[in-house]
C-alpha cells in the first residue's frame, strides 16, 4: 500500500512537516523530507552557479531570452539585488544529514549558510566569517553545544550574536542549562520549518538592533572624544592666555622692583617642581604654577625710594616694605578661582619662617600654609642667584649652601629635601630662563642718580 492510496498527497509527503517515510533501503535510506531538501540544495546550488555566470556576462534562464534579443546590460536594480547583504547562519551539528536539511531549509529564506561539524570547527569558523545567528546543537563529539555557546559569551566581539540551541532534549535541567550557557532560544528535533523561519526571522532583528546599539555607541563615543579633544584644546589655549595674563600682570609690579623680567618665570617654575616633587596632585601644582607669580603684586603699593634704595633700609623703611604682603593679599581678595584664591594665601605668607621670625604675623612651624613655604623657597634662591641694586648675584653653591643653613628655621625641613631632591631641574630652569638684563625702573634709576651726580658735580664746579 502507498501513501497516496491512504490520501496523502505528493505535496505532503514532500512537505517539511511530513511523516517521516523512509524510501530506499540500508545505509542510503533517506526520508521524504531528506530527498527534498537535498533536491533544494541543488536547486539552490544551482542557482547560486546560474548567478555566478550571469555576473561573468553569460544569460542565464529567466533573462537569457531578453539578453539574446537585445545584449542590454542588467539593469541598476538586477544588480542591487544580487549583491543585496544576506544575513549568515551559521549550522552547527555533528550529523552531515542535518546539516544538508538545515541548509536545504534557510537557502531559499536567502541566507547564507556556513556549515561546522562541532563546537571546536564552528569557534574557527566564527573567527573567518562572523555570522549573524548560530543555530546549535547540544550533543557533539569534542566540544558540545553548552560549552561552545559559553566560548562565545565569553569573548567580546562574538558576545552579541543569538544562539539557538537546536536539540532533542526535553528535560527542564537542559534547558536551563543552555539558557546558563548562552542560548537565547531553543528549536526542538525535527525542525519545523515555519517555526524555523519565524525564531531565525525574530532573532536577526535582535541581533540588528543590537549592532545598531554598538555602532551607534562607538560613534557616540568617537564624537564625544573628539569634542572633548577640541575642549581641551580650548581649556588648554584659555589657560596658556591666562598664564600670560599673569605674568604681564606680574611684570606691571616688578616695574616698581628691582627684579627682572624672568624671575617671576624661574619662581614660579621652581615653586611648582618643588610641589610635584612633595606629592601634591597635579591640579594644585598647576594653581601654584598660576599664583607664585603674584606673590610680590603688593609692591605696587612701596614707594620707589624704598624699592630701589642700594644701602640697607633703616627700621623705618623695613616697616614699609613689610606691608606689601598685606597689599597684596587685599588687592588679590575676593577672587573665586581657586588659583587666585591660592594666589592671595602665597601673597601674604611667602615671608613667613618656619620658626616665627618672618613677617608679616610672624606665623611659626605648621601654622605656615605649605604653598607659602614652597614658594618662599623659590623666590629665596632667586634672589641670591640675581643681581639686585644692593648686592651682585652669589654664586649657585654658595646659595645652595644658604638654603641648607635654613633649613628648619627659615624653611621647613622637607620643602627644603625636595629641592635638593631635584637640583638637576632646578638649575635646568635657572639656565633656560636667564636673565634679560636689569629692570626697566632700577635702569631708569640709575639714569637718574648718574644725571643727579653729573648736576651736582657741575654745581661744585662752578
Amino acid at each position: 500500500m502507498t501513501l497516496r492510496n491512504i490520501g496523502i498527497s505528493n505535496e505532503r509527503i514532500l512537505e517539511d512537516r511530513a511523516i517521516p517515510c523512509r524510501l530506499g533501503a540500508g545505509r542510503y535510506a533517506m526520508t521524504a523530507l531528506e530527498m527534498s531538501a537535498v533536491s533544494s540544495i541543488g536547486e539552490a546550488r544551482r542557482k547560486t552557479a546560474e548567478g555566478g555566470l550571469r555576473s561573468a556576462g553569460f544569460p542565464g534562464e529567466t533573462d537569457g531570452r531578453r539578453s539574446l534579443d537585445n545584449g542590454l546590460p542588467k539593469t541598476g536594480a538586477e544588480v542591487s539585488a544580487e549583491n543585496e547583504y544576506k544575513p549568515t547562519v551559521l549550522v552547527v551539528d555533528d550529523d552531515s544529514r542535518n546539516l544538508r536539511l538545515m541548509e536545504a531549509l534557510l537557502l531559499p529564506m536567502g541566507y547564507r549558510v556556513l556549515l561546522a561539524a562541532d563546537g571546536l570547527e564552528a569557534l574557527n569558523k566564527v573567527k573567518e566569517q562572523r555570522p549573524d545567528i548560530v543555530l546549535l546543537d547540544v550533543m557533539m563529539p569534542r566540544m558540545d553545544g553548552f560549552e561552545t555557546a559559553r566560548k562565545l559569551r565569553e569573548d567580546p566581539d562574538t558576545s552579541i550574536i543569538p544562539i539557538v540551541m537546536v536539540t532533542a532534549l526535553k528535560e527542564v535541567e537542559d534547558r536551563v542549562k543552555a539558557l546558563e550557557s548562552g542560548a537565547d532560544d531553543f528549536l526542538s528535533k525535527p525542525v519545523d520549518k515555519t517555526e524555523l523561519r519565524a525564531r531565525v526571522r525574530s532573532l536577526l532583528k535582535v541581533k540588528a538592533y543590537n549592532d545598531y546599539m554598538r555602532n551607534y555607541q562607538k560613534k557616540l563615543e568617537a564624537e564625544v572624544a573628539r569634542r572633548t579633544e577640541q575642549l581641551r584644546w580650548a581649556f588648554d589655549a584659555v589657560k596658556r592666555a591666562s598664564l600670560e595674563t599673569i605674568y604681564v600682570l606680574s611684570r606691571a609690579a616688578e616695574f616698581r622692583d628691582e627684579d627682572t623680567g624672568t624671575h617671576i618665570q624661574r619662581m614660579s617654575l621652581y615653586s611648582a617642581a618643588v610641589a610635584r616633587k612633595l606629592g601634591l596632585n597635579e591640579t594644585t601644582v598647576e594653581n601654584i604654577l598660576y599664583a607664585s607669580p603674584m606673590h610680590d603684586i603688593g609692591k605696587i603699593g612701596t614707594p620707589d625710594y624704598i624699592l630701589l634704595k642700594p644701602g640697607k633700609l633703616d627700621p623705618d623703611e623695613w616697616e614699609i616694605m613689610k606691608e606689601h604682603t598685606v597689599i597684596g593679599a587685599r588687592i588679590l581678595e575676593g577672587c573665586d578661582a581657586q588659583y587666585m584664591r591660592l594666589a592671595r594665601v602665597i601673597a601674604v605668607t611667602h615671608h613667613e619662617k618656619w620658626d616665627g621670625s618672618g613677617y608679616p604675623k610672624g606665623l611659626k612651624g605648621s601654622d605656615i600654609p605649605l604653598v607659602g613655604q614652597i614658594t618662599a623657597i623659590a623666590d629665596v634662591f632667586d634672589a641670591l642667584t640675581s643681581k639686585r641694586p644692593y648686592k651682585e648675584p652669589f654664586s649657585v653653591e654658595k646659595s645652595f649652601g644658604i638654603i641648607r643653613e635654613g633649613r628648619g628655621n627659615h624653611f621647613k625641613p622637607a620643602v627644603v629635601d625636595a629641592f635638593f631632591d631635584i637640583e638637576d631641574e632646578i638649575l635646568e630652569i635657572r639656565g633656560n630662563y636667564e636673565d634679560e638684563g636689569e629692570s626697566l625702573l632700577y635702569s631708569q634709576a640709575k639714569r637718574v642718580r648718574s644725571y643727579e651726580s653729573l648736576l651736582a658735580n657741575k654745581n661744585v664746579s662752578s
